[in-house]
């Protein structure tokens, strides 16, 4: 049987924790960044736990 490959894409975009959750970068910090408060900024800066319905897809890309 051939291994299953890692998905590219979401290798780059997604880490899984010791404790198997599936965390992410929050949108919004990309340009712009003057126009947005520095209370606004620090908030969209912290990784996020992705929801469990989408977690499970990436489990899957991911090979986990």
């Amino acid at each position: 049987m051939p291994k299953q490959k890692t998905h590219s894409g979401a290798k780059k975009r997604f880490k899984v924790t010791g404790s198997g959750k599936i965390m992410k970068q929050q949108a919004g910090m990309r340009h712009n960044l003057e126009v947005k408060s520095a209370k606004r900024k620090a908030r969209l800066n912290q990784d996020q736990v992705l929801a469990p319905a989408d977690a499970k897809v990436i489990k899957k890309m991911l090979g986990k």
